[in-house]
């Protein structure tokens, strides 16, 4: 691989990484709780990138994305979970009562929800595996073997991940006593959910001929 085709492909990342989407949203959720369940949240999702690196490689997103019936599954699901999300985040902005520290077991509970709610919000979601399908190739050298290029930008995907998520997470972490005022954290709930409904009907309004 080319330097060239390398900083190219880092530039993507950047951009990909920076604009909100449902890992962003589900990661600041729980980053605002806590720098645990944040970094959790982030571990999730990233654990979900390497799910769809590692079947791009394989080709198995391909074979998905050029189904219509199986991108449309896909689809719902990760819609209707993005929605479930979203009306979860809306029904706590309407506790006025601020929330009282949480027993040890509790907090296991929600570490371990953090983690799942963040994999399965980047497993389900069908743009990350076209993601993977539609970009990836580009940056594919001509003459040298796929596989081993397609894994080693699924690493540098996950790598950036693990960086970013990192300053994220610490940065959300450091403004956490003011977000987690009762009402500013019910804004943030309200937005958040807002924002996990809109994506998961903008999910529902992707054409199929996006997976050709």
């Amino acid at each position: 691989m080319s330097l060239t085709l390398l900083t190219g492909f880092l530039l993507v990342m950047l951009l990909t990484y920076v604009v909100p989407g449902p890992d962003f949203a589900i990661v600041l959720r729980y980053a605002t709780r806590s720098r645990r369940a944040g970094r959790l949240a982030a571990a999730g999702v990233l654990t979900g990138v390497c799910l769809h690196a590692t079947a791009a490689a394989l080709g198995l997103s391909a074979l998905l994305a050029k189904s219509a019936t199986a991108f449309m599954v896909v689809k719902v699901v990760g819609a209707a979970y993005l929605l479930f999300l979203g009306a979860q985040a809306l029904w706590s902005s309407r506790r006025g009562a601020p929330r009282s520290a949480p027993a040890p077991v509790e907090d296991g509970t929600r570490d371990r929800r953090a983690f799942v709610q963040g994999f399965l919000t980047n497993a389900s979601n069908p743009k990350a595996m076209l993601f993977f399908v539609s970009l990836l190739p580009q940056f594919i050298s001509d003459g040298m073997p796929v596989l081993p290029q397609t894994l080693l930008l699924g690493l540098i995907t996950v790598a950036f991940g693990i960086v970013w998520w990192g300053l994220f997470v610490v940065l959300a972490d450091r403004i956490r006593g003011f977000l987690g005022r009762p009402a500013v954290r019910r804004v943030l709930d309200r937005v958040t959910g807002v924002a996990f409904i809109g994506l998961g009907i903008r999910l529902l309004r992707t054409p199929a001929a996006a997976a050709t």
